[in-house]
């Protein structure tokens, strides 16, 4: 089995971000194991897909199985796959609460256990997390609770695996964005999104793809949290 390119997981694959991300990291020559609810197999043989639901352990058994049996490694995960609901948080349900911790939090555990295993064996590898600066900058009119419980927990526990994994060779970073045009926001809320930012515009797909692939080749940085947030993170505007 050829080992000698690079291989990396890509979470919530199918749309947007993560779509982003698949092709950034084809450019560079990397083998991709791409993963999410409904991805669609793909043409290129160094594409691998696999659907599933990333908050089960199962889906991040096989995702991680079939990484190593087609491609023989695993050099980089990136945890896209998230859900943010914009609810007061009195009338969250259990069912609210259960969706985004399983999602946020469950599937950044069950399947960066088991490639971070992978990558200490090996004695390197990168772990990227994208999270978000509501976590750092809650805003008046953005009810965003339970992404500040999750997605601020994965903020932590960057810094914290950078710290145990930090002689081993595996570093661990994150990318905390601002509101990005994606398919999940309607064209008709651009203008309104946009004055969110400092800078007067919503991010675009590839400022996160950059940033991601900033703290690929940044062997020097690990335990960082990468603001791209158009200015969110820095003050009161």
């Amino acid at each position: 089995m050829a080992t000698e390119q690079k291989v990396v997981i890509i979470t919530g694959a199918s749309q947007g971000i993560g779509a982003g991300l698949v092709r950034a990291y084809r450019d560079r020559n990397y083998r991709v194991v791409a993963t999410s609810r409904s991805i669609r197999p793909s043409a290129d043989p160094d594409i691998h897909t696999v659907a599933g639901d990333i908050s089960q352990p199962e889906t991040a058994e096989r995702i991680v199985r079939e990484a190593l049996e087609r491609y023989g490694r695993i050099d980089t995960l990136v945890n896209n796959a998230g859900v943010f609901l914009a609810k007061p948080f009195v009338e969250m349900s259990e069912e609210d609460y259960e969706h985004n911790l399983g999602v946020n939090v469950g599937g950044f555990f069950h399947i960066t256990r088991r490639a971070a295993a992978e990558m200490l064996k090996q004695g390197s590898g990168h772990i990227v997390s994208i999270t978000t600066s509501l976590v750092d900058q809650p805003m008046v009119g953005i009810p965003s609770a339970l992404a500040s419980l999750t997605k601020g927990g994965l903020n932590a526990v960057t810094r914290s695996l950078a710290m145990e994994f930090s002689k081993s060779g595996v570093r661990v970073n994150a990318v905390s964005p601002g509101i990005i045009k994606t398919p999940m926001h309607a064209p008709e809320t651009h203008s309104a999104l946009a004055g969110l930012h400092p800078v007067g515009r919503m991010g675009d797909i590839r400022d996160i793809v950059d940033a991601v692939l900033y703290l690929e080749s940044a062997g020097f940085v690990t335990g960082e949290i990468l603001h791209v947030d158009g200015g969110q993170s820095a003050g009161r505007w």
